[in-house]
């Protein structure tokens, strides 16, 4: 059985996170991702967690938090964190140089060394502009996966979508570096314009039962995350999202 977890950044326009928390837990699930946003209080957000009976086994850390290595690994412990994703670069950077993203990359996997070697796994989670080719041909992607064999991957597959490309072929090269995976769903064209494009899981476009099929047999992914980076009803997401998830 898989249990499946929560991008809390779906919820940030729901407070209070102790509802957002009592919710999720009587819906179903077992833990949930974190966010930036969320650490002003690490110990104050374990309590409440542990209030709900959820775990934050990922959570996603800034890279210049993640630069800051003493204080990040205070919040991961604080947390009960089991891997630490690295989720962004500012959009400055997207269409930085083949020789940029690859100082990006080694740097990463310097990172992932560190904290490994602090008990975490430590991961890149992409967004859409990974998959956009470079000047050489290559996509920041690949440069980040190649150049740093160190580093892990959640795939959030929607996004890959949205960067013009095929999830499926990125499962079949790198499904040993894919860790966890996030559930989201992209719905159909001119549809869901207050909700950025954005759809519940199966209520979307993307070919989830194929690629959930896929990512069980030929990735490593041990976290399965929902998210919607803009749901304008909070509960109708994460219900009608773990349905589809727990029939997959």
């Amino acid at each position: 059985m898989t249990d499946f977890s929560f991008q809390l950044y779906s919820a940030r326009n729901f407070p209070p996170f102790s509802d957002v928390f009592a919710l999720l837990s009587r819906l179903g699930y077992a833990s949930v991702e974190g966010f930036g946003a969320l650490y002003t209080d690490p110990a104050g957000l374990r309590r409440d967690l542990d209030a709900s009976g959820l775990t934050m086994p990922t959570g996603h850390i800034g890279l210049d938090q993640l630069r800051d290595k003493p204080r990040a690994t205070e919040l991961a412990r604080t947390l009960g964190l089991e891997t630490i994703f690295c989720p962004f670069i500012g959009q400055e950077y997207w269409k930085q140089s083949d020789e940029k993203w690859t100082e990006l990359a080694r740097e990463l996997g310097e990172l992932a060394k560190y904290y490994r070697d602090q008990g975490f796994g430590f991961g890149w989670h992409n967004h859409h502009f990974e998959f956009w080719p470079l000047d050489t041909g290559r996509t920041p992607m690949e440069i980040l996966l190649t150049e740093a064999p160190e580093l892990d991957w959640e795939m959030d597959v929607a996004w890959v979508v949205r960067g013009e490309d095929d999830p499926k072929r990125w499962i079949d090269k790198f499904g040993d570096r894919i860790v966890a995976v996030h559930l989201k769903d992209i719905a159909p064209e001119g549809q869901a314009a207050d909700e950025d494009g954005w759809a519940d899981l199966g209520h979307g476009t993307v070919p989830w039962k194929d690629l959930f099929a896929d990512l069980k047999a030929k990735s490593r992914a041990k976290y399965f995350v929902m998210e919607h980076d803009n749901p304008n009803d909070l509960e109708r997401f994460a219900a009608r999202s773990i349905a589809t998830a727990k029939a997959l």
